[in-house]
């Protein structure tokens, strides 16, 4: 699931390696400009970030049963795998629960309010996650500055090779709106497609709501909105298009954190779908 926020921070205007323990970058064919971005499938947690979380064991898997896009990454990868033209993957390797690199780190970011900037404080049902007076900027610098530098170079790459970048961000979310949601009352569709005024071209968006036609409904940014675009090219370059892929999880999956079911491979193929028909 993912935030409103999607213009990111960089705070260096310098090129990066596109590889680290926290994301990896998958190359896909040397003139696809697509670049699938999966940021929230992990549920993985270095041991120096699980020693600030105040949840203990239980509560913690209870907690990252709720809050990630569980599969994820696997529908991005079979996609990739079924696709002619194999699309570049920029895989967050850590449980959003590190950092969300979906989120403003500062004052900008509206789900401050829920106590889930970019380092969380609060869990999905509003409890305490880390001390009322814990310090999230040694996460940010370690963690968040690194992948958004990173995903920066990633696109940067594509728009030097091929003169544009396409990235489609794959996410899931629950059948039913959790406490901390901003927006969870409105249409929880199976497929909701979040845009950008500026970054989502009408075909990108025609060529996702016929790749996603089967699945009972395609709906536009509700309950989530917006679409990843580093903040470099954030409202400058038309040539970055960008859009969200909202998988409501009872397509695929058993709730919440379950295994995942024979929808998996049909998503993996709607997705596929949607990478062909980006346009050469």
């Amino acid at each position: 699931m993912c935030g409103r926020a999607h213009r990111y921070e960089t705070p260096s205007e310098d090129s990066v390696p596109i590889a680290s323990a926290s994301f990896q970058l998958h190359p896909g064919a040397p003139d696809s400009p697509v670049l699938l971005h999966v940021p929230h499938s992990s549920r993985t947690l270095p041991a120096e970030v699980r020693a600030g979380i105040v949840l203990d064991d239980r509560e913690l898997a209870a907690e990252l049963d709720h809050i990630t896009d569980a599969h994820t990454a696997q529908i991005a990868a079979r996609a990739a795998e079924a696709t002619p033209r194999v699309p570049w993957r920029f895989v967050n390797q850590l449980s959003r629960l590190a950092i969300d690199p979906e989120r403003f780190p500062d004052e900008r970011e509206e789900m401050l309010s829920r106590g889930m900037g970019a380092v969380y404080t609060r869990t999905t049902h509003r409890a305490l996650l880390r001390p009322a007076d814990f310090n999230g900027q040694p996460l940010i610098e370690r963690y968040f500055h690194p992948y958004a530098e990173a995903m920066t170079a990633a696109v940067a790459e594509r728009l030097a090779a091929v003169g544009r970048a396409v990235i489609i961000d794959v996410h899931s979310y629950p059948t039913r709106p959790l406490p901390y949601e901003l927006h969870g009352a409105g249409p929880r569709p199976p497929i909701c497609l979040g845009t950008d005024a500026f970054h989502t071209p009408a075909p990108l968006l025609a060529a996702a709501r016929q790749a996603f036609a089967g699945f009972g409904g395609v709906g536009l940014d509700s309950p989530f909105a917006g679409a990843y675009v580093p903040l470099r090219y954030y409202g400058k370059d038309a040539g970055v298009s960008a859009l969200m892929v909202e998988i409501r999880r009872d397509l695929y999956m058993d709730e919440p954190g379950g295994p995942a079911g024979p929808g998996l491979d049909t998503l993996a193929r709607a997705l596929a779908d949607l990478v062909a028909r980006v346009p050469a």
